[in-house]
């Protein structure tokens, strides 16, 4: 089965360290606000939301015709 494009959304304590951590592995921010305490952050096809505060747990978004 293909998933197609999708993303996970993140929810952090720290929205600063998660934000340093992320970029080490390649990612930049795309999108977001850190002082509404949400990054949309990509690492070519990879997609991350990091939100500190918003919901409880980890969401994956399957984003069927995004491509």
């Amino acid at each position: 089965m293909k998933l197609g494009p999708f993303s996970i959304s993140l929810s952090v304590k720290d929205l600063q360290a998660s934000k340093e951590f992320y970029e080490k592995l390649g990612f930049s921010s795309m999108g977001g606000d850190m002082k509404q305490n949400y990054l949309i952050m990509k690492n070519e096809n990879a997609i991350i939301g990091i939100f500190k505060g918003m919901f409880e747990g980890n969401i994956l978004t399957v984003n069927h015709g995004w491509d």
